[in-house]
């Protein structure tokens, strides 16, 4: 899955990005755990189902 799908994704679901440093940029919206994603152009498929997962969008 390309990265900014799924940003977009959470984007849309009200996540926000919190702190872009290091390998990772770390998104939260309120009353929620806060979620790294990798910085590479495409993201491993099983890494972003657990992803949308922790953000409940699965």
């Amino acid at each position: 899955m390309k990265r900014r799908d799924l940003v977009k994704q959470l984007e849309a679901s009200g996540y926000r990005m919190v702190r872009d440093d290091g390998g990772h940029t770390v998104y939260a919206k309120p009353n929620a755990q806060p979620i790294a994603i990798p910085r590479h152009r495409e993201i491993n498929e099983n890494t972003a189902k657990t992803i949308l997962r922790m953000a409940g969008l699965r």
